[in-house]
This record gives C-alpha cells, structure tokens and sequence, in this order.
C-alpha cells in the first residue's frame, strides 16, 4: 500500500518500547568490533550485511537461531562491552521515537564473565541509569528466566529480581523455546516475583498456539505476555485478554523471520487491535531481524492499513502497559496526542 498523502514520521511518534532483549538489540557493527576484540570468530550469517535467513518453527530451526544469538553473546565480556551495548541502544531508541524501554536480560548468560549473578545485574543497572541521563530516555530492566533451564535457576533469578525492584527492575519474564516444558514448572518463581511487586511477562503464543497465552495467564499470573499472537486463534482467548487488558507484545519483524508467519500480512495485528487486545509493537531481536521500533509502526502502516490515529493509539497502549511512572505515561500521552494533531 502506498504511504499515506498526510502520513506523519514515525520516528516522531512518541512511544514505549517492551519487548526488546539485551544481546539481540546490538547494533551489527558494534557485533564485529566486539568480535574482533575479543578474537570471537563469528559465522557467515552474522558478518552478511543482510539478517540471517532463520525459521525456528522446527527444532533445527530453532537452534540455529540460538546458536546465533550465543555466539553473539559471547562477544559481551567486560564492563566496557555492556555499558557501550546499553548506550547505543538508548541512542537508537531515541533516533526511534522511543521515550521509554523495558529491556529484557537473563544476567545468569554474562554472570561468568562479570564476577557473578549479582555483580552483573548491579552492572546492567548502571549502565541504564547511565545511558537514560545522556539519552532522556526512560530504561528500566526485565530479568528473564530461561525455559530451557531448571525452574530452581528461575526462583534464584526471581529473588535476585525482587531484590532490585526499587533500582531499576520492573518486570520478570520467561524466554526460549515455549514448546520445551510446561508453564506451571516455574509458578513458584513468578509468584516470588509477582509478591515482589514484579510485572509477570512471560513469553507466550508464539511458536506455540493459544494454550501457551491461556497457560502463561493460568499459571504465571501473566500481566503481558511476551507476543501472543496466536491467541488470534480462539475467540474466547482474545475476548479473555481483551476483557483482562493483558498486553501482547507484538514483534512483527520477528515473527515472520522466525516462520512463524509465512508474511508480514499474515501476521494477525489488525485482528488482535479490532477485538481490543492492548498491543505494544517490539522489535524482538533487531541484530537478527534487521529492524527496529520504528519499523514495526512503519509495517503496521504500509502493511496492515493502520491510519495515523491508531498508529497513535498503538503507541498509547504501549505506554499504558509500561511500568513508566505515572508522570512519565501523561507527559508521553500527552505528546502522542500533539503528534497526531501537528
């Protein structure tokens, strides 16, 4: 669809960014250099000035995706790399239209390097307020469990979490492959989060159907759920979701590079905005994907028909589902609204 005649910049629109993980929001070029210095040799797919041809919809697949991003990771191995990755990406969400970030890290991935679990999260911490002062962007932190790992790991990381929910961490998640184990292993971290005061955003309705959204929902107490688009699929789910306010955070980008939708107007926005469900665009992974926030906004424009008035009101549901304090939320509604009628 060609862009609207009166379209408005994107990048102008002010917005919250909640869904984007720790190694997969650095930049190609910082990757290469990171890997030059630290003599890491990285795989063609990860040099290539194109992204990386993936589709984890098979265990292969999905592998291959991993691997990338491990090896991407290894490349973050001192205090120097984690403060200049958390800099350039406020830096980038700024140049996005991005006020505020909710930033996802599993400390336990760069803990063996950085002196341990806590001196890692203490680091990254510092790093966001850091970068929030010289960017005045909002940041604030989401500690994720991994699936793949055994759920005692995630109650330390839950206790960790809650023991920094008045420095900088807001939420607790729940990443890697959702088809591998069941949800209601790991109740018992979410509830230490959620007794905390932590947000509940586990990911979910992904490369699994809509009983992953229900089982993240039932079990873990889900206040977002990281994706859920498949919960386009059941009627009732969506109404439940819609009926609730829990946020799906929607990475369009990713979920068609992932294969789990064939193209990117395949992927069910309109359907999960007609029916009510908050939304809050993300991007994911951009070093794999090859897109960042503004992008997503750009997709749900030429692709999905989004006028500038529910482009607005996308960037709105974003900023509700934030855990931005409330000043914050007015000030960028506000600003939304002055987008819209420039």
């Amino acid at each position: 669809m060609d862009e609207q005649p009166d379209a408005r910049d994107v990048r102008g629109l002010p917005k919250a960014h909640l869904h984007l993980h720790f190694t997969g929001a650095m930049r190609p070029a910082t990757l290469l250099e990171l890997a030059d210095k630290h003599g890491v040799r990285l795989p063609e797919a990860l040099i290539s000035d194109e992204p990386p041809k993936l589709r984890a919809t098979d265990e292969r697949g999905w592998f291959r995706f991993q691997r990338l991003y491990d090896t991407a990771r290894s490349c973050l191995r001192d205090e120097a790399d984690i403060r200049r990755l958390v800099r350039e990406v406020a830096e980038d969400e700024a140049a996005d239209g991005s006020r505020w970030l909710e930033i996802q890290v599993d400390p336990t991935s760069y803990a063996p390097r950085l002196g341990g679990l806590t001196p890692t999260l203490e680091l990254i911490l510092d790093a966001v307020r850091e970068a929030s002062a010289a960017t005045g962007v909002g940041m604030r932190v989401l500690v994720a469990a991994n699936r793949m790992k055994s759920p005692m790991d995630a109650r330390t990381l839950a206790r960790l979490a809650v023991r920094y929910a008045d420095q900088g961490v807001v939420g607790f998640g729940l990443s890697n492959d959702e088809r591998r184990g069941l949800a209601r292993d790991f109740d018992r971290a979410f509830a230490i989060a959620r007794d905390g005061g932590l947000l509940a955003a586990p990911h979910g309705g992904e490369l699994a159907g809509p009983e992953s959204v229900r089982d993240c929902l039932d079990d873990l107490g889900a206040g977002r759920i990281g994706h859920g688009v498949r919960a386009a699929e059941d009627d009732r789910l969506l109404q439940r979701l819609a009926d609730r306010q829990v946020t799906c955070e929607v990475c369009p980008a990713s979920n068609v590079a992932l294969g789990v939708y064939e193209k990117p107007e395949d992927v069910p926005l309109r359907r999960l905005f007609d029916a009510g469900v908050p939304l809050a665009l993300g991007a994911d992974d951009p070093l794999l994907f090859g897109s960042r926030l503004a992008a997503q906004y750009e997709l749900a424009r030429d692709v999905h028909h989004f006028t500038d008035a529910e482009l607005a009101e996308l960037a709105r549901q974003s900023v509700r589902s934030s855990r931005a304090p409330e000043s914050t939320r007015k000030e960028l509604l506000a600003d939304i609204d002055a987008w819209l009628t420039a």
